[in-house]
């Protein structure tokens, strides 16, 4: 039978379980990922190896483009794809010290060897895996007893780290057992228990959004009224999870336990047996209800797996998804030809699901290299180019890189896994209260956000935006107007430090002569201008 309610001495068992395995958890035991100070090519995938997908992708937008008859925006130099690279995959702008290695750096395919760099650096792994969270277990604290969300983001960080095939990373979220802090993957489980009862509903719902991209959740209650999916559907893939169980020792499975629901017209309990909308022949015969379903998620014959994961890596590196919404991706047999998503897809699947390959494809192709700006004047026909990926797309920064950009700028060195304890845990502290003040974007990230006057009087008057800009001995205004030899070189610093470019000449007439006219206060002035850079707008939007 299906266990009802946890009783409350169930649950302070449960609690003091969870304590005791956290406490005698010893210290992670993966390897720490190379960082900056390694080299550049340990490890490094060959340029040629990615150059037939990366054609590819290439000539599919190419053929779009000649189609329609658009001329796409001009390429940008390298060190605006740097930003974007750190961003989307740091969460955060380079310091100073990266952008001097990066233009010290002259041999060839440095950009290749870079992006390559980034992935292995741990700062990779913790902030993808943040993003990837939020679609497997959501941003919220969760049932506190037996949800672990900050073991969990670890954990994923470890296996983004190690390059584990995503596959399996899937596939150990959905049969993962034991407890939540010393096996945290199941805590993509334990999440989904609520009012002391584990809900098969959320789970099936969740499994199919996060790694199918597709929304099923109304068939909960009804047959879909735009799609295929019905409620019987709907319920043989929340059967899969009606073996799960919890106690004390964490999450098992009980093979004789049957998922039985309340009939919303007789209010009859029935039982359900596990099933599958499509392709049934794929569920393997042995194995538990939640490993079968694993293997039919992750099936090689799934297209909708491969190209869920490829349109979220998409929308993570851009800011937009390819299609939108994420999680709501047409039926590929519906498809009158391959795009691309199958397109990325495929080579996702035929090299082992290698995120890492998939994402290295993605910043290499065109798209990723074109400039925010074009110089159609027609209104109708420049939105038809954006809307064709013409245009690298203007986006808004989310939250957590707007103050990791204003943290990185107050600091010439990179703030990273290597830099100093204070250093770090300031910086956490200043993110979270950050964050609380500024607003989360929450599950929707990839919805168009417009930025709100309060978070504009933040960056201006907050006490962050004081603290990081002020001149003192040791942060990068201070620094700034300390040792730079001119005043040339000294706005050159700041900009380099805030908008990873030069000044243009525009700029330089504004701001030089302040700099050269009062050389004896130009930590005042330098002040003024970090302040004046933080609140452009080109500081807080991805171009």
């Amino acid at each position: 039978m299906k266990r009802k309610l946890l009783t409350f001495n169930t649950l302070i068992l449960v609690a003091i379980a969870g304590v005791v395995a956290w406490a005698t958890i010893p210290p992670n035991s993966q390897p720490n990922a190379l960082n900056r100070k390694e080299s550049l090519t340990q490890g490094h995938t060959d340029v040629s190896e990615l150059a037939a997908p990366i054609q590819q992708v290439d000539n599919f937008f190419d053929a779009r483009w000649q189609e329609f008859g658009f001329e796409t925006a001009e390429e940008v130099d390298e060190l605006l794809i740097l930003r974007r690279l750190s961003l989307a995959l740091h969460g955060t702008i380079p310091s100073l010290e990266e952008i001097r290695n990066f233009e010290s750096d002259t041999s060839p395919n440095r950009l290749s060897r870079w992006i390559h760099q980034m992935l292995n650096d741990n700062r990779f792994g913790d902030y993808f895996a943040e993003r990837l969270a939020r679609s497997y277990v959501g941003v919220e604290g969760g049932p506190f007893i037996i949800f672990r969300r900050d073991r969990f983001t670890d954990w994923l960080s470890d296996q983004l780290q190690s390059n584990t095939p995503y596959n399996e990373i899937v596939r150990q979220l959905i049969t993962g057992e034991g407890l939540w802090t010393e096996k945290p993957e199941t805590n993509f489980i334990t999440v989904a228990i609520a009012n002391n009862e584990l809900d098969e509903n959320k789970l099936a719902a969740r499994s199919v959004r996060a790694f199918l991209g597709q929304r099923i959740d109304c068939a909960q209650c009804h047959d879909h009224p735009f799609d295929h999916w019905k409620q019987e559907e709907f319920e043989g893939l929340a059967a899969h999870f009606g073996q799960a169980s919890i106690s004390p020792f964490g999450i098992s499975d009980k093979q004789d336990q049957e998922y039985e629901i309340e009939d919303r017209k007789t209010l009859e309990t029935i039982t359900i047996d596990p099933a599958v909308p499509f392709h049934p022949e794929w569920i393997p015969e042995t194995g538990s209800q939640r490993e079968k379903f694993a293997i039919w998620i992750t099936h090689p014959e799934n297209r909708r797996f491969e190209r869920a994961i490829a349109n979220r890596v998409w929308a993570l590196l851009f800011g937009k998804a390819w299609h939108a919404p994420v999680d709501d991706l047409p039926d590929p047999e519906s498809l009158e030809s391959t795009d691309l998503l199958d397109i990325l897809g495929s080579d996702f699947r035929e090299h082992g699901y290698d995120l890492r390959r998939l994402i290295k494809i993605i910043v290499s192709s065109k798209p990723f290299r074109l400039s925010s700006q074009h110089a159609e004047e027609d209104a109708g026909r420049l939105a038809a180019i954006k809307d064709e990926w013409g245009v690298y797309p203007l986006v808004r920064l989310r939250p957590e890189q707007v103050i990791g950009s204003m943290l990185q700028a107050s600091s010439i060195k990179t703030i990273d896994q290597n830099s100093h304890l204070i250093t770090r845990t300031m910086k956490f502290f200043r993110e979270n209260n950050f964050i609380q003040e500024y607003g989360d974007l929450g599950d929707n990230e990839f919805e168009e956000q417009t930025g709100t006057i309060p978070q504009a009087l933040l960056r201006m008057n907050g006490e962050l935006a004081k603290d990081v800009g002020k001149t003192n001995p040791v942060n990068a205004s201070g620094r700034i107007s300390g040792f730079s030899s001119t005043a040339e070189k000294c706005l050159e610093n700041c900009y380099l430090v805030c908008y990873s470019r030069r000044p243009t000449p525009e700029e330089q007439a504004h701001f030089l002569p302040q700099l050269q006219e009062a050389s004896k206060k130009r930590g005042e002035i330098v002040e003024d201008i970090f302040w004046t850079l933080f609140n452009s707008p080109e500081f807080s939007w991805n171009h």
